[in-house]
């Protein structure tokens, strides 16, 4: 049987948070944000100035909590744990600081972005510089499946960019491509985080690959619930203005759906707001009404909870523990935000 996660509706259940996941971590941490402060340090004053404003602007840094609970629900006892998870935040803060000057983003976590402070350039080198020092933990760290796992997630990654930039703007995007773009772009560092916990514990193929796929689920779910998001007036209590991904001229799910769901007037609409980019103070309101129109908003979440019952079910070969109960909280987490 799936695992079913309510999420709205009558007699659902407390909204859920990450308290468990952050409660248990909490003491490893301690030691990897130690360790995140340490090797953000350069003698070039400008890389820890710029890494720390964003490094410091509160994140919940969800993927290294996973790593760290990943490996703990396999059993490990070690400290290496700690090196792989401060590389994975790493990555993840690389990432921002890249899409950041892609995107041309003024904000980021409610705070001007780097790039609007100290500039593009700063912010790619940066961003490189803190990659760098992600690698060298993963060497660190002793293991060379743990090395390969992530360093394969830093390509997809990047591939993942590449991918989203050639079909920018691009109304005849489908579906199925866009996931491909989520895939690599947001999933695949979700996924090698939880990987690498059951890795670096010892533990069989089967193990791994569970978490493998528990990862890339809720990496799925995590970035769809993103996409709705971003046109509903709760963004802005997460730190980023309504339709930033409008603006931008983003073609995200909902989008997509409103689009092959639209009639023909509605869809010159979206190749003038999306593909021309001629966009006037009013259409962002227009477009939300057709997305809540066609269900695109709606049926986006429901596709959200879709990954994030599959990314529970990817745990049920683990035996029950507090671990695993946190992880699979984790999911709710991240698909209750859209409520």
């Amino acid at each position: 049987m799936g695992v079913v996660i309510a999420f709205d509706g009558a007699g659902e259940k407390p909204k859920a948070t990450l308290d468990q996941l952050v409660g248990l971590t909490a003491a490893d941490m301690a030691r990897v944000n130690d360790l995140i402060l340490e090797k953000a340090q350069s003698h070039v004053e400008l890389i820890p100035e710029l890494a720390g404003h964003l490094i410091n602007s509160g994140g919940k840094r969800i993927r290294p909590m996973m790593t760290l609970a990943a490996a703990r629900m396999c059993g490990y006892q070690g400290m290496h744990h700690l090196k792989l998870a401060m590389a994975v935040e790493f990555m993840h803060t690389a990432t921002l600081l890249h899409d950041d000057v892609v995107d041309e983003s003024d904000m980021r976590r409610g705070k001007q972005a780097a790039r609007v402070i100290w500039g593009n350039q700063a912010s790619v080198l940066v961003g490189d510089y803190l990659l760098g020092q992600a690698f060298k933990m993963m060497v660190e760290a002793g293991s060379l499946d743990c090395l390969r796992i992530l360093s394969e997630a830093a390509c997809t990654i990047a591939e993942g960019e590449v991918l989203q930039l050639s079909a920018s703007q691009d109304t005849a995007t489908t579906e199925d491509s866009y996931l491909k773009v989520v895939g690599a772009k947001t999933a695949a560092l979700f996924q090698a985080a939880a990987r690498v916990g059951a890795v670096i514990a010892g533990r069989p193929r089967n193990e791994q690959e569970a978490l493998d796929s528990y990862g890339r689920n809720i990496g799925i779910a995590f970035q769809l619930v993103d996409d709705a998001l971003d046109y509903s007036g709760k963004q802005a209590s997460l730190g980023k203005a309504v339709g930033d991904d409008f603006r931008e001229r983003k073609i995200t799910l909902p989008v997509v759906l409103s689009f092959r769901r639209g009639n023909d007037k509605e869809r010159s609409f979206w190749k003038r707001v999306m593909e021309e980019g001629n966009q006037t103070p009013d259409d962002l309101v227009y477009a939300t009404k057709l997305m809540e129109r066609h269900g695109a908003l709606a049926d986006t979440i429901e596709r959200a909870r879709h990954y994030g019952s599959i990314a529970c079910d990817a745990l049920a070969i683990f035996p029950e523990s507090e671990w695993k109960e946190s992880l699979i909280e984790a999911v709710a987490f991240c698909i209750s935000r859209a409520h």
